[in-house]
């Protein structure tokens, strides 16, 4: 039996509208975690799918975008675990390269610079993934040790801690 049917009309509506007004959380988590076009459509809708799943058991009273967070990056951290599996076992190809084959002028520099965020990013353990993430989006202490199931100075700790690694990250070498 789907999830429509055992949920009823009323409680789907309120689903999609939820989920219309807070869609730019999916996105944002998706392109996070995702940064090829195609894993990054598979993370959403997966994303999406979850969240479904998850909305008879959502508790009206708490903020249905921490809810949405939570379920977000869960779903995320799982997708790049299982695409760490799939990686050994196929071969990357260089999108600069088809875009020159296919005619496309490349902006060199801003792809670099590009690759060298998404390179950065990608090092980052999920928690400080996911950190960064809400940070970025301006979400506040509390509601960031929510998602993350942390403590508020926990919170404060990692985001100190973030930051520096990035500074050392980004200083231009003989700099930092």
């Amino acid at each position: 039996m789907d999830a429509t049917a055992t949920m009823g009309t009323d409680a789907s509506e309120a689903f999609e509208e939820q989920l219309r007004r807070h869609r730019g959380i999916v996105f944002k988590v998706a392109g996070t975690y995702a940064f090829d076009p195609d894993d990054r459509e598979d993370l959403a809708q997966e994303i999406a799918v979850q969240l479904w799943r998850a909305w008879p058991d959502y508790d009206h009273g708490r903020s249905f975008s921490t809810w949405m967070y939570r379920i977000a990056l869960n779903v995320a951290i799982s997708h790049v675990r299982g695409a760490v599996r799939r990686r050994r076992h196929s071969v990357p190809l260089d999108e600069a390269l088809h875009d020159v084959a296919d005619g496309h002028a490349v902006d060199h520099e801003a792809e670099q610079q590009l690759r060298m965020l998404q390179g950065f990013v990608a090092t980052l353990p999920s928690l400080d993934r996911a950190l960064l993430l809400l940070y970025l989006e301006q979400r506040s202490t509390r509601e960031m040790a929510e998602v993350l199931g942390i403590s508020e100075s926990n919170v404060t700790t990692k985001i100190g801690r973030l930051k520096r690694r990035i500074r050392d990250h980004v200083a231009p070498a003989g700099q930092a």
